[in-house]
C-alpha cells in the first residue's frame, strides 16, 4: 500500500507486513527511540504506507500510555496496514529475531565456564551499569525539565528506599500522578482525525475490560500453579512501564529476582545481552523466562513470559485508540502523565544503584570499565551492540589480569 495522490490509503496483506517488520526486527538497533527512527524511514519515508501527520500521532499516542512504545507503534502500523492479522504479523516479525537469539543465550549461558565465559558475563553485567545510567541521564533531561518533575523524581527514589518492589512502584507512579496535577502544566495538543484504525468502541471496551480482569485476577490464581505464577509476574510488569522499554528493569527484578526465580548475576548478564541484540528490549522476557527456577521454563517459560508481559500494552492502545482525540486535548490528563513519568526516572534511578550497580560493580577496576562504557555511549555516541561487545572483551580482560 501507499498513499494515494487524494491521501487515501488502499488495504495491505499481512504477508506484506510481516516481511516489512522481520526486516525491522533484524536491524532495529539502539532502543526504543531508534526504532520509531527506523520505523518511520522504512514504513513513512520509503514504503509510505502513511503520512508524517499520521505517525506523529501514532507515536504521540503509544508514549502517552503505559507499554513498550516502539512495539506498540509497530502493532499498530500492522493494524492500519492489513487489520487485526496485519497487527499479529507485525509484533511476531519484529519480536522474533530478537527472542529466539536470547533464549538461545538462555539456553547456553549456564554452560559458560573458566575465566573467559565468566569474564564475559561479567562484563555483560558491567555494561548493564553503563546502560542504565544512559537511560536515567536521557529520561530525566526529557522528563524532569524542572524543578517540580525532578522533586517528584526525588521522592520516588525515597518512596522506594522505605517501600521495596512492586508495591512501591506502584505508589510512587500514583504519586507522582497525583503530584503532576498540581505541579505540572499540560498542553493540549491540536485535535486531528489523523488516526484511522480499525477499532470500534465497543472492541476498546472489550480490550479495556480483558486488561482490568486480567489485572486483577491472575494474582488470585498465582497460588494455584507455577505457571499462572508466571503469567502473573510477567503482565504486572508490562501493565505498569511508562516512559520507555528500560523502565521494565526495576519492574521485572522485582517479579523474578526478589521471588528468588533468577538469581541477580543471571537478571544482569541476560540484562547486558539484551543490549546487543535488535528488536524490542521487552524480548529480554523471553531470556528470563527461558531462566527462571521452578517450571515451566525454557522455551515454554519464555513463550509465556513474552506474551504476558507484551499483552497488557497491546490491549491498552486498543483499548484507548478510538478515544484519543479526546484525551490529547485534556490538560490534566497530559499534566498527571507528565508526573507519572517524572516518577518513573526516580524509579530507574532507584534500580541502577540496586540491583544494577551493587550487583555488578566489584572493585574500582569495574567501575573503570562501566565509566568507559558510559562514556562511550553518551559521549562518542557508540552503537549499542558494540559498547556491550566492547565490556564483554572488556570483562574477560579484567578476569585474566
Amino acid at each position: 500500500m501507499t498513499l494515494q495522490p487524494d491521501g487515501t490509503q488502499t488495504q495491505g496483506t499481512p504477508t506484506e507486513v510481516f516481511g516489512a517488520f522481520l526486516k525491522l526486527g533484524l536491524t532495529s538497533f539502539g532502543g526504543p527511540i531508534a526504532h520509531l527512527g527506523y520505523f518511520r524511514d522504512e514504513i513513512v519515508t520509503r514504503r509510505r504506507w502513511l503520512s508524517e501527520a499520521d505517525y506523529a500521532d501514532l507515536v504521540a499516542l503509544c508514549q502517552f500510555m503505559p507499554g513498550p512504545a516502539s512495539s506498540q507503534v509497530g502493532f499498530a502500523l500492522g493494524m492500519m496496514r492489513a487489520g487485526w492479522m496485519g497487527a499479529l504479523s507485525a509484533f511476531v516479525a519484529f519480536t522474533l529475531p530478537s527472542a529466539l537469539i536470547l533464549l538461545a543465550f538462555a539456553l547456553t549461558a549456564s554452560s559458560v565456564s573458566g575465566p573467559i565465559g565468566t569474564g564475559a558475563l561479567h562484563g555483560l553485567k558491567v555494561v548493564a551499569v553503563a546502560i542504565v545510567a544512559q537511560a536515567v541521564w536521557g529520561m530525566a533531561r526529557s522528563l524532569c525539565p524542572d524543578r517540580g518533575r525532578a522533586t517528584i523524581a526525588v521522592i520516588a527514589v525515597a518512596m522506594l528506599a522505605f517501600l521495596p518492589g512492586a508495591v512501591g512502584m506502584v505508589s510512587a507512579i500514583a504519586m507522582g500522578g497525583l503530584a503532576g496535577l498540581m505541579l505540572c502544566r499540560g498542553t493540549a495538543s491540536a485535535a486531528s482525525d489523523h488516526i484511522k484504525v480499525p477499532v470500534t468502541r465497543s472492541q476498546a471496551g472489550m480490550a479495556l475490560v480483558t486488561f482490568t480482569v486480567l489485572l486483577l485476577v491472575l494474582p488470585l490464581l498465582a497460588g494455584l500453579s507455577q505457571w499462572w505464577a508466571l503469567l502473573d509476574s510477567f503482565y504486572r510488569a508490562g501493565s505498569l512501564v511508562f516512559g520507555g522499554g528500560h523502565v521494565v528493569l526495576p519492574l521485572l527484578e522485582a517479579e523474578v529476582v526478589d521471588s528468588g526465580w533468577v538469581t541477580p548475576n543471571q537478571f544482569l548478564a541476560g540484562y547486558g545481552a539484551t543490549q546487543a541484540v535488535p528488536g524490542p528490549i521487552f524480548t529480554f522476557a523471553a531470556y528470563l523466562g527461558a531462566i527462571v527456577g521452578p517450571e515451566p521454563n525454557g522455551g515454554v517459560g519464555a513463550t509465556l513470559a513474552l506474551l504476558a508481559v507484551f499483552l497488557p500494552g497491546f490491549l491498552l492502545l486498543v483499548a484507548v485508540l478510538p478515544f484519543w482525540e479526546g484525551l490529547r486535548v485534556m490538560p490534566r490528563a497530559l499534566s498527571a502523565m507528565k508526573g507519572a513519568n517524572a516518577a518513573v526516572v526516580g524509579i530507574l534511578g532507584a534500580a541502577l544503584y540496586s540491583p544494577v550497580f551493587t550487583s555488578a560493580i566489584e572493585n574500582m577496576r569495574d567501575f573503570g570499565l562501566a565509566v568507559a562504557c558510559f562514556v562511550a555511549l553518551v559521549s562518542w555516541r557508540t552503537a549499542p551492540w558494540l559498547v556491550v561487545l566492547v565490556g564483554a572483551i572488556g570483562g574477560v580482560a579484567l578476569s585474566l589480569l
